[in-house]
């Protein structure tokens, strides 16, 4: 998956950008936060991670792209 497409879909179930820190940008929804790579793709594992971190189900990311 491409890193914009994984961003906006975050972005669109209310996190926001908080800061960059040199390839990763951090966002953040309310006390959740998570850090998504600004690399071309992201693979499975990693947006699994980010996902967790966020406390967001598959579905609802889903839906969100």
């Amino acid at each position: 998956m491409f890193q914009e497409r994984a961003r906006r879909a975050l972005e669109r179930l209310g996190f926001v950008f908080k800061r960059q820190n040199g390839s990763h940008v951090v966002l953040r929804r309310g006390n959740r936060g998570c850090v998504v790579p600004m690399h071309r793709e992201i693979s499975r594992g990693t947006l699994q991670g980010i996902l967790e971190q966020a406390g967001i189900s598959v579905e609802e990311f889903m839906e969100a792209l």
